[in-house]
């Protein structure tokens, strides 16, 4: 079977330092001063940046590929090269079919253009006629949710109305190959969760090639049968998701936390890890294992007393409990504490957490999607059943 995509040897080189300034004066300027000056001569040839080096990969037709990696690994730079928004320094990149991508929110509309002119000058880059894009528009419209803007310029868009409008149409459009970065986490949770099913739609009845980048470990678990993690421009692991996400995490789950949100100065966290009842360090665990979460974080100031949250996501990132501590009276320095998440509990499924130190409804460190934790049944009753059909929480409850 023939290739949908085969990248060999790709490489994308980088520039650091410099300027790229907009009007053709200021470029000529700069070339004209840099012949008389040898120091930024030698600095700019001294500042490259490899985002991506002699990456090699195949991807069948219907693959759905989950691409994951620490910010910088060179993930949105191989997108961009197999988007052809950028072209690469070196290596080679083959592609059978179409495709469309919805990388930045920007990317791919004209903004004086009203949605729908966008969706006719995206239909005929694809190479559509102007009937087959007509048969499609309704189908685009419905999804996006946006019609009553619809013949509005998209300059005057809010992003997450962009976004709606821009997943639409790569979805919609009927390219072979669909390329989507991140931006997803931009829509609301009910709209995402709307995107995750139509890319399961499109590669499994349409036969489709995906290619996903997102920090989600959840949705790249549900949606992708193989995937790529990058790691500083280069690949360190190709294939199973389950394995992939697994390596990932390993990697990340030592580092010390680093903050999405913080309101308030004085406390933030180190580390967090997930471990099983002897202490070891695990990502995934048995439905009928408990799972226990152990938070270090440090305080800045003299008894300062704090809640610890943590709260657990289902794979669309929907929220599905939460569990809150009261820690009193904090002397100045590290501290530890620990949340056990009770055995059957969980079904079987992936799941993200944040965790929160926060007073008063003020966040002092606010982590999303910190921790990722895989859940496998080898033997209840519940094995073979989807989320969808039951659930992701277990309660036991009494029964007579």
């Amino acid at each position: 079977m023939e290739n949908a995509i085969t990248v060999t040897g790709l490489s994308k080189k980088y520039q650091l330092g410099r300027k790229r300034s907009g009007s053709f004066r200021e470029t000529m300027s700069e070339r004209f001063s840099g012949l008389f000056t040898k120091e930024s001569n030698e600095a700019g040839l001294a500042a490259e940046f490899w985002a991506l080096k002699e990456v090699s990969f195949e991807v069948k037709p219907g693959e759905v590929v989950g691409i994951i990696g620490k910010n910088g690994a060179g993930k949105s730079t191989l997108l961009k090269i197999l988007s052809r928004i950028t072209a690469p320094t070196k290596g080679r990149v083959e592609i059978t079919g179409r495709v469309s991508s919805l990388l930045e929110v920007g990317t791919g509309f004209h903004p004086e253009l009203t949605g729908r002119e966008n969706i006719y000058m995206n239909g005929a880059i694809l190479g559509m006629k102007r009937n087959e894009i007509k048969s499609k528009f309704d189908e685009i419209v419905a999804f996006s949710g946006i019609g009553q803007f619809i013949d509005t310029p998209v300059k005057r868009y809010s992003s997450g109305m962009y976004v709606r409008l821009a997943f639409a149409v790569a979805a919609h459009l009927e390219p072979e190959i669909l390329i989507i970065d991140e931006v997803l986490a931009v829509g609301d949770a009910e709209f995402q969760k709307k995107c995750l099913g139509k890319m399961k739609d499109v590669s499994e009845q349409e036969g489709r090639t995906v290619l996903f980048v997102s920090h989600n470990m959840a949705a790249i678990s549900s949606m992708c049968n193989t995937g790529l993690l990058l790691s500083k421009g280069e690949i360190e692991f190709k294939g199973n998701t389950q394995d992939m996400i697994s390596r990932y995490l390993e990697q990340i789950i030592q580092m010390p936390s680093t903050s999405s949100t913080v309101k308030k100065s004085g406390l933030t966290f180190i580390r967090i890890n997930t471990v099983n009842e002897i202490g070891e360090q695990r990502t995934q665990f048995g439905f009928s294992e408990p799972i226990s979460v152990k938070m270090d974080f440090s305080n800045l100031t003299d008894k300062q007393a704090v809640n610890i949250g943590l709260a657990i996501r289902d794979a669309t990132g929907k929220k599905l409990f939460t569990t809150v501590f009261l820690k009193e009276h904090l002397f100045k320095g590290d501290h530890f504490v620990q949340v056990r998440i009770p055995a059957k509990t969980l079904l079987q499924g992936h799941y993200t957490a944040d965790i929160a130190l926060f007073d008063n409804y003020e966040a002092y460190d606010y982590l999303e999607h910190r921790i990722s934790l895989i859940i496998t049944d080898a033997d209840s009753s519940l094995r073979n059943y989807k989320a969808e059909e039951i659930g992701s929480i277990h309660i036991p409850c009494e029964w007579n």
